[in-house]
């Protein structure tokens, strides 16, 4: 082999791993990209979820009614988590909401299936009140599963430039424009998970102990009453 061969197989050899490499980190990027947009789609859909269920199941709403209520806030709000950066970063109310239900709708779509069925037959979570753990356990599965539901959904998006891809780009793009200042969405996203994790952990650990209250004086009736003569 000669050395200008040489050099030409080194240079195919630096070209085809600099191409694996860049591969590399674009698939990298897009699963980044794709579990912080499931986790900002959830963040709303949870806020909306939790409220139309904890109001359902405390004026006594059919499960069905229950559903439909929970579904339509979650919409309401994973809508409006995505607007609200859109419009600060100076995109018309019309136009953001135009992006927002082109990106977002596919995902909270699924998240709303998947989340609302593993609470409909999760055991006694749509039946059981506000102060038991059922209820608290079910919407800690629920949004679980959902994630990893709607998480491929939006990988799938995100590779053909569509989902949450548009959001980034209309937002970026209207920032720029107008010389706003940005405002990214992922950047308040953990925060919220974890005010959500917080309050379902602290429904959950609340309602455990009015049961175990509940428990408590059941058995302080028993005993006072067998105590009588």
């Amino acid at each position: 082999m000669t050395d200008h061969d040489a050099a030409t197989h080194h240079g195919h050899a630096a070209h085809e791993h600099g191409t694996h490499e860049h591969a590399a980190q674009g698939a990298g990027s897009n699963r980044t990209m794709a579990v912080s947009a499931t986790l900002h789609c959830l963040t709303g859909c949870a806020i909306g979820e939790i409220a139309g269920l904890m109001i359902g199941t405390a004026i006594g709403l059919s499960t069905g009614w229950t559903i439909a209520l929970a579904v339509s806030l979650a919409f309401l709000f994973g809508y409006l988590l995505s607007t609200l950066p859109l419009v600060k970063a100076g995109l018309g109310l019309g136009a953001a909401l135009s992006v927002v239900f082109a990106a977002d709708t596919l995902s909270i779509a699924t998240m709303e299936v998947v989340d609302n069925l593993v609470m409909a037959v999760f055991p006694g979570a749509m039946e059981a009140g506000l102060v038991n753990p059922a209820f608290w356990l079910g919407m800690m599965v629920a949004l679980t599963v959902a994630f990893f539901a709607a998480l491929p959904v939006n990988q799938y998006l995100l590779q053909r430039g569509k989902g949450h891809a548009l959001t980034h780009h209309y937002h970026h793009g209207a920032a720029e424009a107008t010389g706003a200042r940005r405002f990214i969405p992922s950047l308040a996203t953990p925060a919220l998970v974890a005010a959500i994790v917080a309050f379902l952990l602290g429904g959950l650990v609340v309602s455990v102990a009015a049961g175990t209250g509940d428990e408590g004086e059941d058995r302080g009736g028993h005993a006072s009453m067998s105590a009588r003569p």
